[in-house]
């Protein structure tokens, strides 16, 4: 039988009763006497300790444990918490000709963010292409092409600011959270490693820093061959680039059996569209429609060669918040995905 932890109340009320019980004449229910104030200063120790115990209890298990727990359960599985990841990117900046910005200059975004400079650079015809690397790694170390950046002390003959260049400033990713690190945990656990056999290669490309979900396809490029597709959900698009699909291929040469042909590739985003009248028909409800289906396309989309039947997409407008009718005549028949194809999101049409 499960343990019901008393309430407050009923600790309070339990500990009177042992007063009065025990001490005769004592009236521990009225106030301002000193049993009444003894009753409460126990049950609330007491309370206190019930709390902890919970919270204990919870750490007992992988699947419940929290924080500092959950990453000894990881590391007893041998699952370390991806580290953040410093965004790069070329910067142009200007001054006169001859002066030389040096090495670890420090340059700065509007709002704070620190970029360090990698190796000198001279100014040539007015203007030169420095390469800089955030100071901290994470995601806020991002920056699109065109913003600029500012130089935080003076370089003689360096104009102060700069501007992001090439394809921006990428690659930064915030440290792995706690419940994606639960996630994996719970992966290894329930998928051990198989010397490369079935699921190996997706637990082992989500271990790539901004990595969110993974696809193993067997013989995909021919007999004998692995390939692997993966997205960057935290991304401002999944879709990873070049660089990083090299990243995840170089991790997984390193951890694949010498016998393997692994092949990483960035997979084909399809979108699918939506026409849809709903009831009632607010914003609201509108916005939690578009949130169901948001996830749903999210849990179920797969690299491997999937499609989404009408009844579930149907299913899924009917869990929104507020809804209670709709009428879904795009995509009038279940949509249907490649192998190497990952559903997104499309646009509503609402009617």
């Amino acid at each position: 039988m499960a343990f019901s932890r008393p309430t407050l109340t009923q600790l309070i009320s339990r500990a009177q009763s042992d007063i009065e019980t025990r001490l005769d004449g004592a009236v521990a229910s009225l106030r301002r006497t000193v049993e009444y104030v003894l009753a409460r200063v126990v049950a609330g120790a007491a309370h206190g300790l019930h709390g902890h115990l919970v919270w204990l209890s919870k750490q007992l298990m992988p699947d419940t444990a929290e924080d500092e727990i959950m990453e000894r359960w990881a590391d007893i599985y041998d699952v370390e918490r991806t580290a953040a990841v410093k965004a790069s990117g070329t910067v142009g900046i200007t001054g006169s000709n001859g002066s030389t910005c040096p090495d670890e200059t420090e340059w700065q975004t509007a709002d704070g963010t620190v970029y360090i400079q990698d190796g000198d650079a001279t100014i040539a015809a007015g203007v030169a292409t420095i390469t800089v690397e955030a100071e901290v790694g994470g995601d806020d170390g991002n920056q699109t092409v065109g913003t600029t950046l500012s130089l935080v002390s003076p370089v003689a003959g360096i104009d102060t600011d700069g501007t992001v260049s090439g394809s921006g400033l990428t690659g930064g990713t915030d440290q792995e959270t706690d419940a994606a690190l639960q996630s994996r945990l719970l992966l290894r656990m329930r998928e051990p490693p198989k010397g490369g056999g079935p699921g190996d290669y997706v637990n082992w490309a989500i271990e790539v820093s901004g990595v969110t979900r993974a696809w193993q396809i067997a013989n995909g490029d021919g007999v004998g061959t692995v390939v692997v597709y993966f997205v960057r959900d935290n991304d401002v698009t999944i879709i990873p680039d070049a660089s990083e699909v090299s990243d995840v291929q170089d991790y997984l040469d390193d951890l694949a059996p010498v016998t393997a042909d692994v092949n990483v590739y960035a997979p084909t985003e399809t979108a699918v569209d939506f026409t849809i009248s709903v009831t009632p028909n607010t914003a609201a409800v509108k916005a939690a429609v578009q949130a169901e289906l948001e996830d749903y396309i999210e849990r179920n989309g797969t690299c491997e060669g999937t499609s989404f039947p009408i009844s579930q997409l149907d299913e899924a407008i009917s869990l929104a918040t507020g809804e209670t009718d709709h009428t879904m005549t795009v995509p009038a028949v279940a949509p249907t995905f490649a192998v190497g194809e990952i559903a997104s999101m499309g646009t509503i049409t609402w009617v």
